[in-house]
């Protein structure tokens, strides 16, 4: 659903699949209450955003 919202050709998929895969291993899950990504890795994800702008939490981690 993601990946279909993002591609405007059938030929531009393979080019935004990562951005899609991000997305789908950051959002929010009500039934585990928790991403994908930090029921793998134990920690929540930093987002391009945080480390581009600055957070409490990038300054924290370096």
């Amino acid at each position: 659903m993601i990946l279909g919202r993002m591609v405007e050709t059938s030929q531009d998929w393979l080019e935004k699949l990562p951005f899609a895969l991000w997305a789908n291993w950051t959002s929010f899950r009500t039934f585990t209450r928790a991403t994908p990504y930090s029921l793998v890795y134990g920690m929540e994800t930093m987002l391009p955003i945080e480390i581009k702008m600055g957070s409490l939490r990038v300054a924290l981690e370096q």
